[in-house]
């Protein structure tokens, strides 16, 4: 965002955060306002005496400056390229996950980017969540298990995982019971390399990102038009 002053646009922009702020203060399944507050960490919650931390997530990642995907990134013009950057910098690309430290230990946000069979990725990431709301925290089975597991209360205020897909507006992310979640490359219960290998991956891999950013944008849009 411009007004980051160079800085992560998930810590600095004001703009990002009062979009977060507009988009996700409604009611929850339990009809409670999910009123969220800005403070000195980002934005916060607090319901029946407990403060959910929350922060922003780009949650859609190119890995068109990794070096180690170069030998892939250099098969594309750079126009398609920035073009990714940027669709991948809107707004139907950003989540707001809990960042309270539980013991200590690192919080969702830096678990996507530091799991191996996730690499940052939105979709491998709602996967786990959609197991850990079947009950599904074994590590082998759900690389991000043991993390979600540290936030049971917050998961809780959406009840279940269709709830959730449709309160954060994921509805392009999932078939249409919302049972299964449209995958933007081959996942095989975790046990394929999250990150594109072939040009021909990397190319499918960026349209179905883009195609799911800008719907979920329209979805945004729409939603937020029902205020005015």
């Amino acid at each position: 965002a411009s007004d980051s002053g160079g800085k992560d646009p998930d810590i600095a922009s004001p703009t990002l955060r009062s979009y977060h702020q507009r988009l996700w203060s409604k009611p929850l399944p339990s009809g409670d306002l999910f009123d969220l507050i800005y403070d000195d960490t980002y934005l916060s919650y607090t319901s029946s005496g407990k403060t959910f931390v929350l922060s922003s997530d780009s949650s859609v990642p190119t890995w068109s400056r990794w070096k180690r995907m170069q030998h892939i990134i250099e098969k594309f013009p750079e126009e398609e390229i920035v073009d990714f950057r940027l669709v991948a910098g809107q707004m139907g690309a950003m989540m707001l996950f809990p960042r309270n430290r539980v013991d200590g230990q690192v919080g969702l946000n830096g678990a996507r980017g530091f799991t191996a069979r996730i690499a940052d990725r939105l979709d491998l990431t709602l996967e786990c969540i959609r197991l850990f709301y079947a009950g599904e925290v074994d590590p082998r089975l759900n690389p991000l298990g043991p993390v979600l597991a540290r936030y049971p209360d917050f998961f809780g205020l959406f009840v279940d995982f269709s709830s959730y897909v449709e309160f954060f507006l994921l509805q392009d992310m999932v078939n249409e019971d919302h049972s299964q979640v449209k995958f933007f490359l081959p996942c095989d219960g975790f046990t394929l390399p999250p990150r594109a290998r072939t040009p021909v991956d990397y190319a499918d891999y960026r349209l179905k990102s883009m195609n799911f950013v800008r719907a979920r944008n329209e979805r945004m849009l729409t939603f937020a038009r029902s205020f005015d």
